[in-house]
């Protein structure tokens, strides 16, 4: 008898300067970041909730293991993509979903940027310190 292969899904999530490769397959709820495990990726328990955000809104806890590679941004923008391209890939895996994903907003990419610096100031909106003589 052939063996059941394990069907993957792929999303890929957006924040700030950070890219998330999510790849979900059916397991026990391991969540494997750049080769780390996301206890040992993540130092905020904060982070950590945040990236769960998606399982917990489509109560698919403990369902699938996550593989994900991140580059870019910082520690916040990276979470903040992981858990983009997760709730995409979930939205792959079963669009029932959807909806779910949807009102709490895990599905619309977050649009703020940092702003440019601008020359004659210190940085995007930071002048130099005025003086009248």
């Amino acid at each position: 008898m052939a063996k059941k292969e394990n069907v993957v899904f792929y999303g890929t999530g957006r924040r700030k300067n950070a890219v998330a490769r999510v790849r979900i397959v059916e397991g026990t709820g391991k969540i494997t970041i750049n080769g780390k495990d996301i206890d040992e990726f993540f130092g905020l328990e904060t982070l950590k909730v945040i990236v769960r955000q998606p399982f917990t809104v489509t109560n698919t806890l403990g369902k699938y293991d996550v593989i994900c590679t991140v580059k870019g941004g910082g520690t916040t923008g990276q979470a903040g993509a992981i858990r983009h391209g997760l709730a995409r890939a979930l939205n792959e895996a079963n669009s029932e979903y959807r909806p779910a994903l949807k009102q709490n907003g895990f599905l619309t990419r977050d649009p703020r940027m940092k702003e440019r610096k601008k020359y004659g100031l210190k940085k995007a909106r930071k002048a130099p310190q005025f003086s009248k003589r």
